[in-house]
């Protein structure tokens, strides 16, 4: 599934990231940052996310997407405790990707 993502346009890296930051999987060429760095930080986002909505009442996190001067980074939920970073080339509509994220989600969660 990570390799697929990472095949689909606009989409330059992909990695399955535990919640303690460690990579599980990856599809990241060489240009798109560390993926170790890249999967560290992500938890890091995510545990705040969680904490943002907690604080405002929306209940668990589930995604998130984050703009940036060259493109976004997509964050998204895979089972309870590990969660998919998606790096995203500038100028890229992502609502078809978040939709099939969390189409396939509990496929996914199941894997783990």
């Amino acid at each position: 599934m990570i390799e697929d993502l990472s095949q689909r346009p606009g989409v330059a890296a992909v990695a399955l990231v535990s919640d303690d930051g460690l990579v599980i999987d990856r599809a990241m060429g060489s240009g798109h940052g560390d993926a170790d760095e890249v999967a560290a930080l992500s938890a890091t986002l995510a545990r705040h996310a969680t904490s943002l909505g907690d604080a405002a009442g929306r209940g668990n996190f589930h995604a998130g997407v984050f703009e940036y001067a060259n493109g976004m980074v997509v964050l998204s939920q895979a089972g309870a405790a590990n969660f998919v970073v998606i790096v995203v080339d500038s100028n890229h509509n992502v609502g078809a990707l978040l939709y099939d994220l969390r189409k396939h989600e509990p496929a996914l969660a199941a894997l783990l």
